[in-house]
Formats: structure tokens, sequence, C-alpha cells
């Protein structure tokens, strides 16, 4: 029960005490001029308690002092001797629930003065009779009251050890969560640096052409790093420290980040992948974009699992609110699907529903529960439809700030012409994945305000190609492979052919017509429609581009010399960065005094000086020489937190190993100044 409630009871049932003293009073004929006093004093009193004025501890002071009043009132009249017991103890009863024990001895001492008044000043000579009986009566009610006076004091003396032990308790597990996040933190920087190193490697060995058996081992790297995060952010949302990273982000790099993820699974290239992306997005909103990424990814994911066949649709679009608007993103594939006891063991936070289905599809099983937690710290709410043998629809909805009202995709209204879907619905063998297409290519349409036709047959689009000013064709590559000479004849006039096919597609030679991969969403589209000629490589570009920092001169520190050839080559290979490495922070310092560099990327956890410290004196060496320095903390240690902590510290940005590049390049354009960043690839 909460002091509230406790103080509201005694209360109660002090206003009823009072209410029968108050007519006892008038039958009794005793002092008139104590009821108005009494009636003054309850009507106080609980003006006090409903308001909740003064402190707690006062509050009961006077609740005390009013009920020690009241029985002495009581007491002191002669007809109230035999009594005295049964108020003392109903006070004794009802305020050791303050849990107090100086209470219980102030009453008790209120008892003895009483009795004491009634013995010296109350009681008449020959009143009462001091026979065995009365005797025997005083015994008892004294025996009574002071019994249970002891039975009250155990019993406060007891919850008290309880609270006691309690708080002492919650110390301890305050101490161990203490231990347990810088236990996190160190596990984490153990776990990462190796993956980092594998997964940095492979990437610069990928660049040599080296075969199917390092693109395996990137994959597993990859799916280790993502199940290291999955154990910290498990924990973290059954701890309740998830700490929210907000930023500016744009949803187009969102959704290119997930395009990029679903490639690599080996299952979804018999899965069709549609996003159906609202072109009225804003183009830049502010949350925790990494947070919103990790919830795709393991909803993704799980829809991969499940499904054999069929596909996955993404809707995503927002709510406008007074506060920004509601990102809501739902994921809908046709998989198996759950019942309802599935349901009801994920939403009362159960890690595995079905810890056998999970084991045959590989995965730790702590996806949804994780996602459950993400959405909720960021004020959201997840909701699951799900039909056994059917698929599963999950919605995703959370508050976002929005930064940039501007529509995220818009068609050029300069550009005219007819828009042409050529796609065979009966390919399909799941009718869903019709409904997706359909669902996607209608929502893009109109979002855009072009008018999109479709056409099933060869014979259709020839029909509309004579009625209308058709400027695009959007495609499969079965429907391609079906007219081929057709299609690229008229990718060689002014209509432009783009084919949506899976990697290793090539058009025959000679022809124009351009190569869109798998998956196929609004962006790309948008991109042709407004009249740019996109390379394969190309049409899932961010709408910035990629950027390039080149003749920026990075100094790395890392005590792990894997770390630094694998920072070192992916900074020169792929951004054109001039390098210098140290191993210790105090090298990075003596370096830094003797050259000039534009930006330190610096590890965390470093013997005899920690990243934090070298980042600090390096710092104060730049001020007292007048130059300029950006500091990036670059470290493994990326639990929940870890980057406002360093930004706290005085670091410019913070990036987690392993290195997630589009998370590199966001930092890397809001750290360095403009000049120093060449966009390549963009709008």
């Amino acid at each position: 029960m909460s002091m509230i409630k406790i103080h509201r009871f005694i209360l109660t049932m002090i206003t009823i005490a009072t209410i029968g003293l108050t007519i006892d009073s008038v039958f009794e004929a005793w002092e008139f001029w104590i009821n108005p006093l009494l009636v003054l004093g309850i009507i106080s009193l609980w003006v006090l308690h409903i308001g909740q004025y003064l402190t707690e501890r006062s509050r009961e002071t006077l609740y005390l002092a009013f009920g020690m009043f009241a029985a002495l009132f009581h007491g002191v009249h002669e007809t109230s001797f035999y009594d005295v017991c049964s108020v003392i103890t109903l006070m004794m009863a009802l305020f050791s629930l303050m849990d107090r024990l100086y209470v219980l001895k102030l009453i008790l001492a209120e008892y003895f003065f009483i009795m004491a008044i009634q013995f010296m000043f109350v009681i008449k000579p020959g009143s009462l009779t001091f026979d065995t009986i009365t005797v025997a009566r005083l015994i008892l009610q004294c025996v009574i009251v002071i019994s249970i006076y002891y039975i009250c004091r155990m019993t406060v003396t007891n919850r008290l050890e309880k609270e006691t032990a309690l708080k002492n308790r919650d110390d301890d597990i305050k101490a161990y969560d203490n231990d347990m996040e810088d236990f996190l933190s160190n596990i984490s920087h153990e776990l990462r640096t190796p993956v980092n190193v594998v997964n940095g490697m492979s990437r610069l060995l990928l660049k040599q052409d080296t075969g199917k058996e390092l693109c395996a081992i990137r994959d597993a790297g990859l799916r280790l790093s993502n199940q290291i995060e999955d154990i910290q952010d498990y924990t973290e949302v059954k701890r309740s420290s998830l700490v929210l990273e907000e930023e500016n982000y744009m949803v187009t790099s969102l959704i290119n980040d997930v395009v990029a993820d679903f490639k690599r699974y080996e299952a979804a290239d018999d899965l069709e992948l549609v996003i159906d992306m609202d072109p009225a997005v804003p183009t830049v909103m502010k949350g925790d974009v990494r947070k919103i990424k990790k919830i795709l990814r393991h909803l993704l994911v799980n829809s991969i699992k499940f499904t054999r066949q069929g596909g996955i649709y993404i809707k995503i679009f927002t709510m406008d609110q007074g506060y920004g608007a509601n990102l809501c993103i739902e994921v809908t594939d046709t998989g198996i699907g759950m019942e309802r006891r599935d349901l009801s063991m994920i939403g009362a936070g159960m890690y595995q529903t079905n810890k056998k289905r999970n084991r045959s599809t590989g995965g730790i099983g702590l996806g949804l529960p994780v996602v459950y937690g993400l959405a909720h710290k960021m004020g959201g709410f997840i909701k699951i439809e799900s039909d056994k043998g059917i698929g599963t629809t999950v919605r995703m909805t959370v508050p976002q700030s929005v930064v940039d009202r501007t529509p995220c995709l818009m068609a050029d209204s300069s550009l005219k012409g007819d828009v042409i879907f050529h796609v065979k619905s009966a390919k399909y063998k799941v009718p869903a994945v019709r409904e997706f297409y359909r669902q996607m290519a209608t929502n893009l349409a109109v979002g855009i305000h072009r008018t999109l036709y479709s056409a099933e047959s060869i014979n259709e689009i020839k029909s509309l190609i004579d009625r209308l000013d058709v400027s695009h064709i959007f495609m499969g590559e079965e429907e391609y492979d079906e007219a081929k000479a057709f299609f690229d004849e008229l990718s060689c006039g002014d209509i432009v052919v783009a084919v949506s096919a899976r990697p290793g597609f090539k058009p025959e030679a000679g022809s124009r017509v351009i190569v869109m991969p798998k998956p196929l969403y609004g962006f790309p589209v948008v991109r042709l429609l407004n009249g740019e000629r996109l390379s394969e490589d190309e049409a899932y570009a961010d709408i910035e581009g990629r950027p390039v920092f080149e003749n920026v001169k990075a100094l790395i520190v890392d005590d792990e010399p894997m770390n630094l050839v694998v920072a070192s080559g992916m900074f020169k290979d792929e951004y054109k960065m001039i390098t210098d490495t140290a191993m210790s922070g105090r090298e990075a310092i003596d370096k830094f005094v003797k050259e000039n560099y534009d930006i330190v990327f610096m590890d965390h956890m470093m013997p005899e000086m920690d990243g934090v410290e070298a980042m600090k004196r390096i710092k104060d060496e730049a001020k007292k020489s007048g130059r300029s320095i950006v500091v990036v903390a670059l470290t493994a240690n990326a639990v929940s937190g870890a980057r406002e902590m360093f930004l706290s510290e005085g670091f410019d940005g913070f990036v987690a190993k392993p290195i997630d590049i589009s998370e590199f390049e966001r930092v890397m354009k809001r750290v360095l100044p403009d000049k120093m960043v060449l966009m390549k690839g963009g709008t």
C-alpha cells in the first residue's frame, strides 16, 4: 500500500472516531466548546491531505497530534475509565502503519498519563471500589495495552528490517548493474575488435575479387556483429538502460541501407521485396535512425526466415502531428505466420515464441523483443497481425521531429510523358505479391502526380504507345526476355526502358536498356523520371551521392595492429584519404605535435592512456598552437549511450566498430568542413 493510501485510511478512521466522540460528548454533556475544535481539526487534516500540503513527515505529526488530543479529551472523563484501553489500542494499531517506533512510545505514554489523571483528578472518592474483579480488570487492560504495544513494535520493526533489506538489495542490484555496464562495455569491445578485423579485411580482399569463399567469410562476420548487437540491445531493453541518440537523417538513405542488407541473404534470391515509400515523407527528419534501422533489420530478417515463397512488402509513410510526424513502417510477408499463443508470448516479452521454430531457421531469437523495446523507448508502439499459414504484418509507429518537410520524392513537373508498368501478373505464384506491386505502383503514381499505365502484353504496350506520349517503360527481366528485340529498339529511341533484374543480368549488346537492380522502389524510379540516365551501380546511390574525402589527412589511433590495417585500407581505397597511424595515445600526441592532421580517429580502450584523455590532450595542443582539429571516437565500445558519452567528453563524432559504411559517411559529412567533402554519384 502506498503512503498516500495509508494516510487516507488513517484519516478515515480518525474521522469516524471523531464523529463518534462528538456524539458521545453531546450525550454526556462534556465540554461543548471542544466539539467545534474537533470538527475544524478534522477538516483541516483532510485539506492538508488532499492538497498534499507540507511535507509527508509534517502531516503525519499533525495526524498524531490530533489523534492524541482526541484520545486525551475522551479519556479524562469519568465515564471513559474502562474505554481508555480500547481507544489506545486502536490508536496503536492505526498509527503503527506509519512505521514510526517513537509514535508507539508516545501513545503508550499517553495511556499511562490518562490513567494517572483518572486516578488523581477524575475518579471521585467512593465511586470506584477496588475489589478483586476491578483490580483484575485494570491489570488485564494494562497487560492488553502493553501487549498490543509490543506486537505493533515487532510488526513495525519487521517491516523496517524488510525495507532496509530491500534497499540494500536495490543498492546491490544497482552496483551489479554498474558492473554489468562495465562488463558489457568490455565484452563488446573484445568481441567487436576481432569481428571488425574479419569484416574489414574481407571487404578489402573482396576488392581483389578473391572468390565466393571470401563473401561467405564477410557475411558470417556481419551476421556475428549483428548478433553481438542483438545480445547487447536485449540486455539493455531488459534493464531499461537504452539511451536515444537522435540526429538528422534522410529516409531515402535508410531505405538504401535496408536494400543493401536484403541483398546479402541467400534466401532473398527466391523472394520478392517490394518497398512502397510514400513520396510525401519529409526529406529530413530527426530521431534515432540507428534504432529505426535495427528495427527494420530485425523485421526484415524475421520475414526472410519464415517466408519460403512469395515476398515481403515494406510500406513507409508519415502522419503529420503537432510535434512533427509519426513515422509508420509496415512489414508484411507471405510466410508461415504465427498462432495467437505466439503473439501473446511476444507481447509479454518472451524472447522466443517457439525455440524449435527458431532453431530450424537460425538466429538467436531476440528479434521481436528487441523491436518492442526499441520502439517503446522511442515513444512508439508495435502491432502484429498474423494468420497461420498466410503471413504476418508488423506495424511500427514512432514519433519524429521534422527538419525539412519537402517531400522526399518529387517528379520534375517540367518533364512530360506517360509511364507504362509492364508486369505479367501471372508469373507470381503467390497472389499477394501481385497486390504488393500494384499498391506500390499506385501509391507512387499518386504521390508524384504522374499517370502510370499497366500493360500485361506487348500488344497493350503498342496500343498505349500509339495513343499516348510514352516516355518510360518499367518491367521485370522475365518480361524483357520475352521480347528483347522490341524493347531494345524502343530503348534506342525516345523511350526510356528500365528493367528490374537480379545481379548478373545483362541486356543485349547495343541495347540502351537501363538495368535497375532488384528490389525496385520509388527512389530510382523517380530519378529516371526526372531525366537521369543511371548506370546499374548508380541506381540506388544516395540522393546526395557517395562522399569522397580526397587529400583529407587522418591519424588513426588504435592499439590493435590489424584494426589499423583495416581502417587505413578502407580510408585510402574508398575515400582517397591520406592516413597515418599510432598505436597509443602518447604516440598520437607526439605525432600530432609534429604533423598537421585534419581529423583524428581515436580508439577508446588503450593501455596507459585511454582515448578520452588522449583526445583532450590533443585538443589542448591544438588550442596552444592555434590549430583546429576534429577528433572522432572510432571504438568497439558501443553500448547504448556510448555516443552521448563520447560527445559529452569532447569528441566531435562517434563511429562504432565494426564500421557501418552509411553511419561512417554520415558522421564524416557532419564533422568535416564542406570543402573537404566531395560528393560523387548524387543527383
